[in-house]
């Protein structure tokens, strides 16, 4: 697998790989050094390593990169290109290394794929790639990036990297007919696998302290990576008219990333810091902590294209949890949640009003009627969504 995010980062390839091992596959992981989403190398990690580990048996080897620091545009900018740089200096070791199939799991940047589109090429190795993050799209979503040359070479390096895999895994159709019209790929070589959370959403946990930290009332809670991409002005917005209507609810922040001291301010501008309650950057396994004690899971995207074609992983790990969800979202995630799974409602991504009044709406339910609208969710997720079904149907595509 390569792919420039790997344990103890939180992403997903972590439970994929896990997966691939449990089903008697041997895993090798090409990555960089931990840094996401503060920006800081984890405790243990430094310059000089280490670069070769070991994780649930799985082979990590981690190349040089260097941290995404202050979330500024040069040091995103850095980052992005320092790990493929660095992922080739593996490239002399991976040339014989017995391997029968390489994984590319696709986030950002597109060009971390390099090593291992390489590697696919000499030896002649099928490779599959999993898209998660579109680019160029998804870059001009972080980077201001105006120059129209630079643009357009962002496009030409993104469109190559695309053409190069034999196989590509999508999020969504809409997704799929985006790749096919870049690479004019068969359909055969290109399906559509969501993304599965890992079952440790599936649980509740009642922890007692932490529901005494957060008191009582009624709970809005939003979890993961707080980015320019999350729209945060939208729940600020939404916040606000609520407390302005006198309704008593409580937004809880379970996340961190390049936007989160902007959004502080910006609620402490708006004097919202009796409403919200930041709680930083926790593992994965808090998470069922925090959505066992919400009233409703909130999540928002900007209009984009790009995100249209999505359904972000966190909008899996909600409905895995059993709880209602609002959201403000376009694209696939609104059939996905109030027609399939039946459980939420869906407003155009960047309308706080409309946010606004689907939280209002849940809010005013019954504590029985919010259960039953979690539990349709939930029950959704087991046969359709569980973690085997999803990752199964990866596998059985990657190795085919």
């Amino acid at each position: 697998m390569v792919g420039q995010h790997f344990w103890p980062e939180g992403f997903r390839i972590n439970d994929i790989c896990d997966y691939f091992v449990e089903n008697d596959l041997d895993v090798e992981v090409l990555c960089g050094l931990p840094n996401y989403p503060r920006g800081e190398l984890f405790p243990g990690y430094s310059f000089r390593g280490p670069f070769r580990q070991d994780h649930n048996g799985i082979k990590v080897y981690r190349a040089l990169e260097i941290p995404r620091g202050n979330n500024s545009s040069m040091r995103i900018f850095l980052n992005y290109v320092s790990f493929p740089l660095g992922s080739l200096l593996h490239l002399p070791r991976l040339l014989f290394g017995k391997y029968d199939k390489i994984f590319l799991y696709q986030l950002s940047p597109v060009m971390m794929s390099i090593a291992g589109i390489l590697l696919s090429k000499i030896r002649g190795i099928e490779s599959t790639m999993y898209v998660l993050d579109l680019w160029p799209e998804n870059l001009f979503s972080v980077l201001d990036l105006k120059n129209k040359t630079l643009r357009r070479l962002a496009e030409k390096v993104s469109h190559w990297h695309y053409r190069q895999p034999d196989k590509i895994i999508v999020l969504s159709e809409q997704m799929r007919s985006k790749i096919r019209g870049i690479t004019g790929i068969s359909d055969d070589r290109i399906t559509v696998v969501p993304q599965a959370c890992e079952s440790l959403y599936e649980e509740e946990i009642l922890d007692t302290d932490l529901a005494e930290h957060l008191g009582a009332g009624f709970k809005a809670v939003f979890t993961g990576n707080i980015s320019p991409a999350q729209s945060f002005n939208t729940i600020i917005d939404a916040a606000e008219r609520l407390k302005s209507e006198g309704l008593a609810i409580t937004w809880v922040i379970v996340g961190d990333g390049m936007s989160r001291r902007q959004v502080e301010l910006e609620v402490a501008r708006r004097g919202l810091e009796d409403v919200f309650r930041f709680e930083g950057h926790h593992p994965v396994t808090d998470i069922p902590k925090y959505t066992t004690l919400a009233d409703v899971l909130v999540g928002c995207l900007v209009r984009s294209e790009l995100l249209e074609a999505t359904i972000p992983a966190k909008v899996m790990s909600y409905i895995a949890s059993g709880r209602p969800l609002a959201l403000a979202m376009d694209g696939e995630v609104r059939s996905l949640v109030e027609d399939a799974a039946q459980c939420g409602l869906v407003g155009p991504a960047g309308d706080s009003t409309a946010l606004a009044e689907n939280v209002k709406a849940i809010y005013r339910m019954t504590r029985e009627e919010r259960k039953e609208l979690g539990a349709r969710g939930k029950t959704y997720h087991f046969a359709n969504l569980e973690r085997s079904i999803v990752l199964g149907r990866l596998r059985e595509f990657v190795l085919g």
